[in-house]
């Protein structure tokens, strides 16, 4: 059953993404990106010295085992932009995990609009589910949060994320069959699918016209990477089409007095968001 509605909301995922890269061009507002500067990135205050301590090392020895990195962050307010978009933007735009294996994942919550969201890079997808998401965001986040807790639900979430990418989801998957999560409804995947037929027949087009210009980097004349792809949108029918990966940007984790940053990784969209 969790397997189930697990692939059924990766299809709605995958749909709403698409619906979100189409409204882009509209929106009015975007919310400034802080810069990357450590492992947790606290710009909101709300994770207590100790914690943010505590944090940091487990961050940082996760990463030197296994290589994925997970980074911290909070922010006051999205200025009225959508969380969704928001957190892919930064993940893109801080460049999460390594760029050959996009094995990011960010933690992100603004505390003025009570909403928080984990976001997953493409390498990490199948491993770190949007089902476990979810179980992270609501069984840890979300009760600490509305208790005031929030340094001890970023915490709990950070410690179930890593035990996810070690290996050991059963504790979590076990959560879901207790919390008798109801099954997929097929006429949901019906409509959503539908609906994303219909948006890429009307607005596709323009969508791939429009967007990687403005919010991908120029590679060339008339070509462009964005979201981990290279688009040629000038050109009616372009011999490379897409093409998945990322460039660029060595790995550098953080440490000493050389800084911190990510490695050149991208993510699509994966991941989860929750309210409190």
């Amino acid at each position: 059953m969790i397997l189930q509605a697990d692939r059924g909301r990766r299809v709605i995922r995958l749909v709403a993404v698409v619906l979100l890269i189409l409204v882009l061009p509209f929106s009015a507002l975007a919310a400034d990106l802080p810069e990357l500067t450590g492992r947790v990135v606290d710009n909101a205050g709300i994770i207590d010295a100790a914690t943010k301590t505590v944090l940091t090392q487990k961050l940082a020895d996760f990463e030197t085992k296994g290589s994925d990195q997970i980074v911290v962050a909070t922010i006051p307010s999205l200025d009225g932009e959508e969380i969704e978009p928001y957190a892919n933007r930064l993940f893109r735009f801080w460049k999460l995990g390594q760029a050959k294996e996009n094995n990011g994942v960010l933690l992100l919550v603004a505390p003025n609009d009570r909403k928080m969201r984990i976001e997953v890079g493409y390498g990490l997808e199948g491993t770190l589910t949007d089902l476990h998401t979810k179980l992270i965001i609501e069984n840890d986040m979300v009760p600490a949060f509305r208790a005031g807790d929030f340094s001890g639900g970023i915490e709990k979430a950070v410690d179930d994320m890593i035990m996810v990418l070690e290996g050991n989801p059963e504790e979590l998957e076990a959560r879901g069959e207790r919390n008798q999560q109801a099954p997929f409804n097929s006429d949901d995947l019906f409509f959503a699918v539908f609906i994303s037929i219909w948006a890429i027949i009307f607005f596709g087009s323009i969508a791939v016209s429009v967007l990687p210009p403005i919010f991908g980097q120029k590679l060339g004349p008339g070509r462009y990477r964005w979201l981990g792809m290279t688009f040629e949108p000038n050109r009616r029918s372009p011999r490379g089409g897409w093409s998945s990966g990322s460039s660029g940007g060595g790995w550098s984790s953080g440490g000493g007095g050389g800084g911190f940053s990510g490695g050149g990784g991208s993510s699509g969209g994966g991941g989860s968001s929750g309210s409190w």
